[in-house]
């Protein structure tokens, strides 16, 4: 599952709306949908993120963090490590071979720490 697909299901969850009707209302296939919120599609497109904030009335910051997770819901991702240290290519590997396998209180320490570094701004 994508950070958007997760947030795009409590949304719909929440509302009591099916993906049937979501979908129709949208203009996509229920399959579509599904593959979203299940992380089997990348990242929707910027016409769709704006169609869905629409849809349930999102405004503001809350429309803001669903371009911001659908930005960071690429399922497959790639890391260029060229011209970086030799730790930072060995720590993406590892991160690769093993994301699979951890734990999730681990990842969520994982996350807070890569915050933690990411300067003034925050997330990216």
């Amino acid at each position: 599952m994508t950070p958007f697909g997760a947030r795009l299901r409590a949304l719909r969850q929440d509302r009591g709306v099916t993906l049937q009707q979501l979908a129709q209302a949208l203009h996509v296939s229920a399959a579509y949908l599904s593959a979203l919120e299940h992380g089997r599609r990348g990242r929707p497109s910027a016409g769709l993120i704006h169609q869905v904030n629409e849809y349930f009335g999102l405004i503001w910051d809350d429309a803001e963090d669903m371009v911001r997770l659908a930005r960071l819901s690429h399922p497959r991702v790639t890391l260029d490590t060229s011209g970086l240290s030799a730790e930072a290519t060995e720590l993406a590997n590892l991160l690769a071979s093993r994301i699979r396998t951890l734990p999730g209180d681990t990842i969520q320490r994982l996350r807070r720490v890569l915050d933690e570094g990411a300067g003034p701004g925050g997330r990216g």
